[in-house]
């Protein structure tokens, strides 16, 4: 199986033919003050930075990412309407509301509030208050809706997170990582485009009560559009961040900064820097062979495989990485095997670091071959097998 690795893993590169002479990773030279940071660029899927992005610390406020998700998730199923009104408790008024000292959109006792305002009051105001409103009403308590939120994030493929509450508040202990909260911004941003704007909002009034946007990543004036910032006690200050320029957007994530200050000058370094040395790069046009694998059984040995996307990916512009890819798939691959049908991924790496996945699908379709050819790929398989 190893050999079978090794001569994927040559094919691809030789097939792929990247220049060998550039040999700086894409983040060499670059040093965030956070203990964790993620930062991709959107199009291409492309890790520009990557420091303990699988490290597991609380997210404290940006939990309520997660929490809007679930919301939009409901709406978008019809599960709830902008239009539906849930009441606010007691228990909401206490812990979220004004009593609750934590930032609130002031939600009276025992009134009821429309989804949208909710909505507004957790993307625009942070609010506690909304947030527990919003959980009771749709799965009656904190409990279980935050027993929906982890399930929720597991369905996303953000297996690294579990939430305790929708609001991120302490007692209880909620857990994510850099590289899921950028992978939850993303998903965001791509399934709920009109909720998504709201994070970009400047102000919302309600209930006759002025608030401007909590986020302080708008501050910044770069074009920051989204998406918010938490604290922990232990933890430190953390953040997540979309931005777009000249049509190049990126999802930033961090944690473990030591003050606000600090959270807004890595926040516009980070960014500024991934917009700045970083260019595009053509590696292979929709169609085109970048690759082939066995085929057992078939009519044919061998089978083309291509992407239906561009490959492309972001490189740095001064010292661009020594690239190499390689093609996995599930071993051994046998006939028939229709056009367009998935067969594996080509995963691509910058000096040995891992920046971009595509998906294979095949380029053409391969029957089924004769009984001869089976036989013999059989033999194949098996002398593979014990390899």
């Amino acid at each position: 199986m190893r050999f079978l690795v090794l001569v994927l893993l040559a094919l691809v590169q030789a097939t792929i033919g990247m220049d060998a002479a550039v040999a700086q990773q894409a983040d060499a030279g670059f040093v965030t003050k956070a203990r964790q940071a993620y930062l991709v660029e959107a199009k291409t899927g492309t890790v520009l930075l990557a420091v303990n992005e699988n490290q597991a610390f609380p997210p404290a406020s940006l939990a309520k990412l997660m929490t809007m998700e679930v919301v939009f998730s409901a709406l978008k199923r019809g599960e709830i309407s902008a239009a539906t009104s849930f009441p606010v408790t007691e228990y909401a008024w206490r812990n979220g509301g004004a009593p609750s000292g934590t930032t609130t959109m002031f939600a009276a006792l025992n009134s009821t509030v429309p989804v949208a305002d909710l909505i507004s009051g957790v993307v625009i105001q942070n609010a506690n208050d909304a947030c527990i409103v919003l959980a009771e009403g749709i799965s009656g308590s904190e409990a279980e809706f935050a027993a929906r939120m982890t399930a929720r994030a597991k369905d996303l493929g953000l297996s690294r997170s579990t939430f305790a509450n929708p609001t991120g508040l302490p007692p209880a202990e909620s857990f994510t990582t850099a590289r899921d909260l950028v992978e939850l911004a993303r998903h965001l941003h791509r399934e709920y485009p009109d909720q998504y704007a709201l994070y970009s909002q400047p102000d919302f009034e309600w209930n006759g009560i002025f608030q401007r946007n909590k986020n302080p990543l708008l501050s910044l004036n770069i074009g920051v559009d989204g998406l918010g910032a938490g604290y922990a006690k232990d933890s430190g200050y953390a953040l997540v961040a979309s931005i777009e320029r000249r049509g190049t957007r990126l999802f930033l994530a961090m944690g473990g900064l030591a003050s606000e200050k600090e959270r807004l000058e890595e926040a516009r370094r980070v960014l500024e820097w991934g917009l700045s040395s970083f260019e595009t790069k053509l590696l292979f046009s929709p169609g085109e062979v970048v690759g082939q694998v066995s085929v057992y059984g078939g009519e044919t040995r061998y089978l083309d495989l291509v992407a239906r996307e561009p490959v492309d990916i972001y490189l740095p512009t001064e010292t661009p990485p020594r690239l190499s890819g390689r093609i996995v798939y599930q071993w051994p691959l046998r006939a028939p095997i229709s056009e367009g049908q998935p067969v594996g991924m080509l995963k691509i790496s910058a000096d040995e670091r891992l920046v971009r996945e595509v998906e294979l699908v095949a380029a053409h379709p391969v029957g089924s071959g004769t009984l001869l050819s089976k036989a013999t790929d059989a033999l194949l398989e098996l002398m593979f097998f014990w390899l």
